[in-house]
């Protein structure tokens, strides 16, 4: 809210340089704003009583624009890259597999391991556990399990996400 919007009764005023200039009406702090020909501005609603500040209002949603921006840039959008197997497979595929999760890893991705089933492999599900268990064992020292081996279906699957 910002100049007549405010309809408060009274009000916490802030100067443009930070300074307390105490409770008063809003009409007062309207009054002072216009002499110094700036914009007042409700900083904190929920406040008893609410907080404005005399500021340059375009300035001051500039300002706001810009950290936000700035906030968005040091976010990083977190992907899953899945590595597939079955429940045959060698040791070298699985040596080759691990290296590819490894490299998904530091790069700063969630890994999402999964093993299909098919035909009669559903009856023995249990015997690909240890199998999960080992790509863990292997990427220990970067990763650590968010989401242990689980069947869904017929897939088995288990999450890895770098370590902190």
């Amino acid at each position: 809210m910002i100049n007549e919007q405010i309809r408060d009764r009274e009000i916490r005023l802030i100067g443009e340089n930070g300074e307390q200039l105490g409770i008063m009406s809003a009409r007062e702090a309207q009054a002072k704003a216009d002499a110094v020909g700036l914009d007042l501005v409700k900083i904190a609603p929920k406040a008893q009583p609410p907080v404005c500040k005399i500021i340059d209002y375009s300035k001051f949603r500039y300002e706001q624009s810009r950290k936000e921006k700035e906030a968005r840039k040091k976010q990083r959008i977190v992907e899953i890259k899945e590595i597939r197997m079955s429940p045959n497979i060698d040791t070298n595929d699985l040596n080759t597999k691990v290296g590819a999760a490894r490299k998904f890893l530091e790069k700063g991705n969630k890994v999402k391991v999964s093993i299909r089933f098919r035909g009669r492999e559903m009856a023995h599900t249990q015997a690909s556990r240890p199998m999960m268990d080992d790509f863990a064992a292997k990427l220990s020292d970067i990763a650590v399990v968010d989401k242990p081996p689980k069947m869904e279906g017929r897939f088995m699957t288990m999450f890895l996400s770098e370590k902190k």
